[in-house]
């Protein structure tokens, strides 16, 4: 908290002048006071308490000049805040929280990792799983294919009891064959959202 003002140059000219007058006697200790703040080199601070009496000096006296006129120039001095040192016991504490906090952290995100199941070049197992994973895709694209493929013979064969021609032929055996696959792409994507689900 302030306790001071830093002062300018003209607070020193005119103070000067101030103790120069023969006219205005000045109480001796204010007059030593001003001596002392005037006499220090830069920067010169003024506490608060020489200011009161210098204001009330001022006033009492019908002076010419006010002390907000003296101060223009000057500024507040704000010491420099020291910091208490830390706590030993406190530091020792904060950091063993510190570190539990930490370690929690850690343990929360690694909760679902099982160490024992990571292996560098992976099991038997693992590469069995994947192999049947494949297995089963390769499996439901062939039957997509077949279906597809079966649906346009039967339809395209079918359909000569209907159509002469070849071109009526292939688009009826066409629009059969791709109802039948949007209908197998269907039931493909529930069934994967199913076992999607499940996992």
């Amino acid at each position: 908290m302030a306790s001071a003002f830093v002062v300018g140059e003209k607070f020193r000219r005119r103070v000067t002048e101030l103790l120069e007058k023969t006219k205005f006697s000045l109480p001796v200790e204010l007059k030593a006071e001003l001596c002392a703040v005037i006499e220090k080199p830069e920067p010169a601070t003024l506490p608060f308490s020489t200011a009161r009496k210098l204001k009330k000096y001022l006033q009492d006296e019908g002076h010419p000049f006010y002390l907000h006129e003296l101060l223009e120039d000057s500024s507040l001095h704000l010491p420099e805040v020291v910091k208490p040192p830390r706590n030993p016991e406190l530091v020792a504490r904060l950091e063993k929280i510190k570190a539990r906090l930490a370690n929690e952290e850690y343990n929360r995100m690694t909760r679902n990792v099982n160490t024992q199941e990571i292996n560098r070049n992976g099991t038997l197992a693992d590469f069995g799983q994947q192999v049947r994973s494949v297995k089963t895709v390769l499996v439901t694209v062939f039957n997509f294919l077949v279906t597809v493929v079966a649906t346009f013979a039967c339809s395209y064969m079918g359909s000569q009891y209907l159509f002469t021609e070849t071109t009526a032929r292939v688009i009826s055996a066409m629009i059969a064959a791709s109802v039948v696959g949007l209908a197998e792409l269907y039931v493909l994507v529930r069934t994967m959202e199913g076992e999607l689900g499940e996992l």
